[in-house]
């Protein structure tokens, strides 16, 4: 079983846009054991496109290919995969009827470029595209089904879950058992998360893999065979082992949603003070549904005057010790929880760049301030990369404390720093 992946568009090419297609019909296929062999990205030149097609189909199964079904000119998809298998091309009748319900549904004039949408290869089976305009279209050439769907990422998923999987799986009724998993870890770089992890205590048989997603370290455990979820899960519990509460999920768990569900589960309030992340933390939380249950209020105190207006901070400690310094962070944190009243209170102030640095204070300097009924924590970090970097690692690490604090919480006692 062989599958190959075809993203088609000058735009992939040239950067205006990104190709998230490959990723997410690779993620499909992997949970239904149906693995990727290449994956490749073309320009919309008809000739690039319909040699690009021949020569995956002559070496693969199965071809998935996403992009260039528009209206305009420069989609020429359909008519690529009519050149490469020498069909005709012509106007069908059964995608023709589905643009125009698409458009009654809608209750929308049909442009009559749109009628370019239904002009497939000769022998094909109608993909329905049952949110947009654009038919897919199934073809087969030899021993390959090469499938065809549109770039539009919400689009090109519903299609490839309606029709595509099942289709694979019809042809390949007993894929051999795979199983993969993904711990997320945050707080620790690469090299010392494969440097905790032992190959040698793993169980045979799985595969170790590392990515970033950054900020966070993404340790992929993979197996195959009929004893593959076992063996998975056995490896599992090894990583979450040498990591500890570095590990803040699996799979699909980000470290916002994690902190927010055990936010949740704990009955903690928290309320936010931020200044360099202009917010951000704020965002990441808000973006989980049911955050109301903890968030009570985020203040983004940029400026100096907010800061002693909003939170209440002392000019003083500002003259004497900087918007920038520990000092101002604990005032902060003081500031909204008295205002808030809340379980938690966290505040983040820094200097993200590229601009504002000192030789005391360089750029990349953050301060984070945490009160909460065990206490007070106030730390310096110092962050690497450019502003966009600064800012979400922060966020992250305002994240990672509440979530370790919300541990903490629920275990009846302070998780103690892991070195």
């Amino acid at each position: 079983m062989k599958i190959a992946i075809l993203t088609i568009g000058d735009e992939l090419l040239n950067g205006d846009l990104a190709d998230t297609n490959t990723i997410a019909i690779s993620r499909q296929l992997i949970e239904n054991a149906l693995p990727v062999r290449e994956a490749s990205t073309i320009g919309d030149s008809a000739v690039d496109i319909a040699a690009a097609l021949r020569r995956l189909a002559e070496s693969h199964d199965a071809v998935i290919a996403t992009g260039g079904l528009g209206p305009t000119e420069d989609d020429r998809t359909a008519k690529a995969a009519a050149m490469a298998f020498e069909r005709s091309y012509s106007l069908n009748d059964k995608a023709l009827l589905q643009i125009r319900a698409r458009f009654q549904e809608w209750q929308r004039e049909m442009h009559p470029r749109n009628e370019k949408q239904a002009m497939l290869p000769g022998r094909s089976t109608v993909i329905a595209n049952n949110i947009g305009t654009a038919p897919g279209f199934h073809l087969q050439h030899k021993q390959a089904d090469l499938y065809f769907l549109p770039g539009v990422p919400r689009e090109m998923l519903t299609m490839l879950n309606e029709y595509v999987v099942p289709s694979l799986l019809q042809r390949f009724p007993d894929p051999p058992m795979r199983c993969q998993r993904t711990l997320g870890v945050f707080g620790l770089p690469e090299p010392t998360v494969e440097s905790r992890i032992n190959r040698n205590v793993l169980p045979e048989g799985v595969e170790l893999a590392f990515n970033v997603e950054f900020p966070v370290v993404q340790v992929k455990l993979r197996s195959k065979g009929e004893d593959a979820q076992r063996l998975v899960d056995r490896a599992e519990l090894a990583a979450r082992k040498a990591l500890g509460h570095y590990v803040f999920g699996i799979d699909n768990d980000t470290l916002a949603g994690s902190t927010a569900r055990l936010l949740s589960t704990a009955g903690l309030t928290i309320s936010l003070a931020e200044s360099c992340t202009g917010g951000l933390i704020a965002q990441l939380l808000t973006d989980q549904p049911g955050a109301s249950a903890f968030l009570e209020r985020s203040i983004v105190s940029y400026a100096n005057s907010a800061k002693t207006d909003c939170l209440k901070v002392e000019q003083d400690i500002l003259d004497r010790y900087g918007a920038v310094s520990p000092e101002c962070a604990e005032a902060m944190a003081n500031g909204v929880r008295s205002a808030a009243r809340t379980d938690i209170s966290l505040a983040v102030t820094g200097i993200a760049g590229p601009d504002g640095g000192t030789a005391d204070k360089p750029v990349g300097t953050v301060y984070l301030a945490m009160i909460s009924p065990q206490g007070k924590r106030v730390e310096r970090f110092n962050f690497s990369g450019n502003r966009e970097q600064v800012r979400l690692r922060t966020a992250c690490t305002a994240l990672d404390w509440l979530r370790r604090q919300a541990m903490a919480q629920l275990s009846g006692g302070i998780l103690e720093n892991e070195a």
